[in-house]
C-alpha cells in the first residue's frame, strides 16, 4: 500500500487572495454602509422602468404597476389591502366597517377597551324589554367600574375629560388636545399631582400645549373656561413648565392677529399693516414687558385707522378682551415707533 503524503499550507492570505476577496464582497465601504441606505437605494431602483428608465406608478384601479413614459406593465394582479366593500356616505361606511376607532391619547385606556352603547336596542333595532334594560344598565355600571381599576386611571379619565371640555370651549384643534394629554400623562407619571387639583394641572397642560402648538390663548380666556381660579392656574402652569422642563417661547403678538381680525371682519390690508407695526415695534424692543394680546389689539386698531377702516376701541376691546385704556396707550407707542403722528 502506497504511503500518502500530507502537505500543510500556510493560511496567510496573499495579495492575490485579498484582491479576489474584495472582488467577491465589494469594497470595504460597501460592507460598512448602513442597511437602511442600501434598502432605500434598492427601493429607488425598483421604481425605475427596466425598458426606458422612466418612473413607475401604481394603478390601484387595475392592480398594475405601469411605466409613465412607455406604458410598460411591470407588475399586475397586485393585492388590494383595502376593504372589499364600497360605501357612498359616512353612515354606510360606519355600518360596514369591521374595525373600531383608532387609538387616541385623549382616553385613559387609549380607546382599546370595549364600551357598551347607551341605546336600549338589540341587533335588529328593536326596543328591549324592561327586564333587559335593567340588565344592560347593570352591565354598563360594572363595565365602567372595570375600565378604571385604580386611582391613577380614574384621575387620568377625569383630567382628560376636563381637557376635552376646555379645548372645545376654546376652539382648539385635536393636535392641541393630544399634546395636552401627553403633558398631563407625564405629570401623572412623575407624581406631580399630590397636593394639587386635577383641574389645575389639566388647565396648565392645555395652556402649555396651546403655546407649544402656535395657537395661544390668553390667560384670561383659559381661566374663563377653567374650574379653578386664575391664581391657582398660573401657579400650576409655572410648576408644570419648571418640573417637566418644557421649552415654551414667549407668545408672539402676530399669532393673535388672525383670530382678532376674523372676529372684527377687517380686510387683509388692515391685517398686513398691523403686522408691519408689530414688526417695527419688535425691532425697536417696544414689545418687551408688554402683554402680547394688548399689542395685537392695539396694532389692529392702529392698522384700521391707517387704512381708513372705521372701527372703534370698544369693538377691539370686546374682541380681544382687553381694556380700552391699554389699546390707547399701546397704539400710540406703535405709531411713534413707526414715526407716524397719532390721528386725531
Amino acid at each position: 500500500m502506497e504511503s500518502q503524503t500530507i502537505r500543510t499550507y500556510t493560511t496567510e492570505p496573499t495579495r492575490e487572495t485579498e484582491t479576489a476577496t474584495d472582488a467577491r464582497t465589494g469594497p470595504s465601504t460597501e460592507r460598512e454602509r448602513p442597511e437602511a441606505e442600501r434598502e432605500r437605494e434598492k427601493g429607488e431602483d425598483e421604481l425605475v422602468c427596466p425598458e426606458c428608465g422612466g418612473r413607475l406608478e401604481h394603478d390601484a384601479g387595475h392592480g398594475e404597476t405601469v411605466c409613465r413614459e412607455c406604458g410598460l406593465v411591470v407588475d399586475e394582479n397586485e393585492i388590494d389591502h383595502g376593504p372589499e366593500w364600497r360605501a357612498f356616505d359616512s353612515a354606510e361606511r360606519d355600518r360596514k366597517k369591521r374595525t373600531g376607532a383608532p387609538t387616541t391619547r385623549m382616553m385613559h385606556d387609549k380607546g382599546l377597551s370595549s364600551q357598551i352603547g347607551w341605546q336600549n336596542k338589540d341587533a335588529y333595532g328593536n326596543a328591549l324589554s324592561a327586564r333587559k334594560r335593567q340588565q344592560m344598565q347593570r352591565l354598563r355600571t360594572w363595565d365602567e367600574r372595570f375600565r378604571t381599576r385604580n386611582s391613577k386611571e380614574r384621575n387620568l379619565k377625569q383630567a382628560l375629560g376636563e381637557i376635552e371640555r376646555m379645548a372645545s370651549a376654546l376652539g382648539l384643534s385635536q393636535d392641541v388636545k393630544e399634546t395636552a394629554s401627553v403633558i398631563y400623562r407625564r405629570a401623572l407619571s412623575e407624581d406631580m399631582l399630590p397636593g394639587r387639583s386635577i383641574e389645575g394641572i389639566a388647565t396648565a397642560a392645555l395652556y402649555a400645549a396651546a403655546r407649544q402648538s402656535g395657537v395661544p390663548r390668553s390667560v384670561d380666556e383659559v381661566a374663563a373656561v377653567s374650574r379653578v381660579d386664575e391664581m391657582e392656574f398660573k401657579r400650576a402652569y409655572r410648576y408644570v413648565v419648571r418640573e417637566l422642563g418644557l421649552e415654551i417661547a414667549p407668545p408672539n403678538p402676530d399669532e393673535y392677529l388672525p383670530r382678532f381680525a376674523s372676529d372684527l371682519g377687517v380686510s387683509n390690508e388692515t391685517e398686513a399693516r398691523a403686522r408691519e407695526l408689530l414688526r417695527t415695534a419688535a425691532e425697536q424692543g417696544i414689545h418687551s414687558g408688554k402683554s402680547p394680546v394688548g399689542l395685537a389689539a392695539a396694532a389692529l386698531y392702529a392698522g384700521a385707522l391707517l387704512t381708513n377702516r372705521q372701527i372703534t376701541q370698544d369693538e377691539v376691546s370686546e374682541a380681544a378682551d382687553v381694556s380700552t385704556v391699554t389699546i390707547r396707550n399701546r397704539y400710540q407707542e406703535l405709531l411713534e415707533a413707526q414715526e407716524i403722528g397719532v390721528p386725531a
